[in-house]
């Protein structure tokens, strides 16, 4: 299992717009059912903050969220509405409880 945050903080006139692009990264997995991937994004104080976390249980290893259209869509311009880019960093868990809800193989 492989957990990533990425970190980043839009500029003030964009944030409504980066809401409506992480909206649709939301919707496709909920219409595809996305199986192995676990995704929540949070905005911070600020309002302009925003932190990505997802864990991703997939046999082969591959990136299954980064193979949504919709991720494409919202990865593709998100340097240009940002004050600071992106910054991501590979998680290790140390303990959680029920952080992405029950897992099926428990």
């Amino acid at each position: 299992m492989r957990t990533v945050m990425v970190r980043y903080k839009l500029k003030a006139d964009r944030v409504a717009e980066n809401e409506g692009y992480v909206r649709k990264v939301f919707e496709q997995l909920e219409r595809e059912k996305t199986p192995g991937v676990r995704y929540a994004t949070f905005k911070l104080d600020d309002g302009v903050s925003f932190v990505h976390i997802a864990t991703q249980d997939v046999p082969d290893g591959t990136n299954r969220l980064t193979e949504l259209s919709a991720f494409k869509e919202f990865t593709a311009g998100i340097k240009d509405r940002c004050d600071e880019p992106p910054v991501s960093a590979k998680l290790t868990e140390v303990g959680s409880y029920e952080f992405f809800g029950a897992l099926e193989q428990r």
